[in-house]
């Protein structure tokens, strides 16, 4: 993995640091890929780190408001949010609607469609 390493920064290519990524899948536990993970993400700044990890996760970010109806860039969000985003985002809007709307939105999650 140092030889790898090492090749990785002599090329500086986008190739050679996905070649490091599939050496390590092979040669490296998930414990000692989260560690390198964790202590890399360490060595740079709090905002570049996290444009690093949410890259990484394929993370969308915050939603954007909506322009002219909400369902569309909704949907347009979640096909890209990670599943925490997604778990966080629909936990923070249930709590934010009324207690009517969420009656209804519960009874919506939990209609089953009965075939004739």
């Amino acid at each position: 993995m140092s030889k790898m390493l090492g090749y990785c920064l002599t090329l500086g290519t986008a190739d050679a640091w996905t070649g490091f990524s599939q050496v390590a899948i092979v040669r490296l536990s998930e414990t000692e890929r989260a560690a390198l993970a964790f202590f890399a993400l360490n060595s740079l700044d709090p905002d570049q780190a996290e444009r690093a990890a949410a890259a990484s996760i394929k993370s969308a970010g915050m939603p954007c408001p909506p322009l002219l109806g909400g369902m569309d860039e909704a949907r347009f969000w979640a096909a890209d949010a990670s599943r925490s985003e997604l778990k966080a985002y629909v936990a923070a809007a249930y709590e934010a609607l009324s207690p009517a709307d969420q009656a209804a939105f519960i009874q919506h999650i939990t209609r089953k469609e009965v075939a004739a």
